[in-house]
């Protein structure tokens, strides 16, 4: 299914030397510019979908950028061959020369970003990949496939996944992903008591002590999928056991403080309803929440006798 991007962008003294090449494929429009830029040129651009801007000559000390357009020399920085902007990041250009240059745009839809992204790093770090800018200067592999992929956009002789595949491996070459290989040599072993500190301490923190899979993984700064492996040899549990778990040792805390309902309780700690909340109880306590109070209301009054 072919993708068609949107952008939302201003230029001045900015103008084209040769009609704009383009292509949309799935989840990815390819765009090949060659333009020429006047001194004091200017162009602000900002996209609901995530890109890259691939250059194909030096334009460091002809183009500066930033992310602030009420001081770009203060905060500006020279323009890099290669950048990803995430998505609704907005980018001001300014050239210091005139300059001709070329350059590849890939807008790329966010979602089939996340789906060719997930299965390897997981959820969690294929979003947080996509949420930070990236800038490169040596980018001699990555110009090397821009340079294939704008010849299938000029004339396209091969199936488009070819062209998808080639805007793929862009986009793996460039983001800042995860350290694979620190994570595989670490893989067997169980997670430090400092990671499973952060996360008691981040459950603790959540009034209904719920978390996903994907923000737990993300606060031990591992992908969901090497992150639950690590989880189960660590404790025993999957992480949902291991927070039903907690849940229920706040609940019974509750129980013993002051007289709340048994309903109140399992609605503070985020149970769908009394039921759900008497269910798990029982499978981890053996009890229902109103028997175990009891019991133990009762042994508190035959200790203090």
């Amino acid at each position: 299914m072919s993708f068609t991007h949107s952008m939302h962008s201003r230029t001045e003294g900015i103008r084209p030397l040769a009609p704009v090449t383009w292509r949309n494929l799935d989840g990815i429009a390819g765009v090949f510019w060659t333009a020429e830029g006047e001194k004091r040129a200017r162009g602000y651009y900002v996209s609901p979908d995530p890109r890259i801007v691939v250059f194909f000559n030096d334009v460091s000390s002809h183009i500066r950028t930033c992310g602030a357009p009420d001081r770009p020399r203060a905060a500006s920085r020279p323009m890099r061959r290669v950048t990803f902007v995430p998505a609704g990041m907005p980018l001001w250009t300014e050239f210091a020369a005139g300059h001709r240059f070329s350059h590849l745009d890939l807008h790329l839809n966010r979602d089939r970003m996340l789906r060719f992204l997930a299965p390897a790093l997981g959820g969690s770090a294929a979003q947080a990949a996509l949420r930070r800018p990236v800038e490169a200067q040596d980018v001699a592999a990555i110009e090397t496939l821009a340079k294939l992929l704008v010849r299938e956009l000029r004339e396209p002789v091969r199936h488009g996944v070819h062209a998808e595949c080639l805007a793929g491996s862009i986009v793996t070459a460039l983001l800042d992903l995860p350290a694979e290989p620190e994570e595989a040599e670490t893989a067997g072993g169980p997670l430090t008591k400092a990671q499973m500190g952060r996360l008691a301490a981040r459950i603790e923190a959540k009034g209904d002590r719920r978390l996903t899979v994907a923000e737990m993984a993300a606060t031990v700064g591992l992908s969901e999928s090497w992150f639950t492996a690590r989880f189960k040899r660590t404790t025993g549990q999957t992480p949902l056991q291991w927070q039903l778990a907690h849940r229920v040792a706040a609940a019974k805390q509750l129980l013993l403080e002051g007289e709340p309902t048994v309903a109140a309780v399992a609605s503070q700690l985020g149970f769908a309803d009394q039921a759900h909340f008497t269910r798990v109880f029982r499978q981890i306590a053996g009890e229902t929440p109103a028997a175990w109070r009891r019991l133990r209301q009762g042994a508190d009054g035959l200790s203090r006798s």
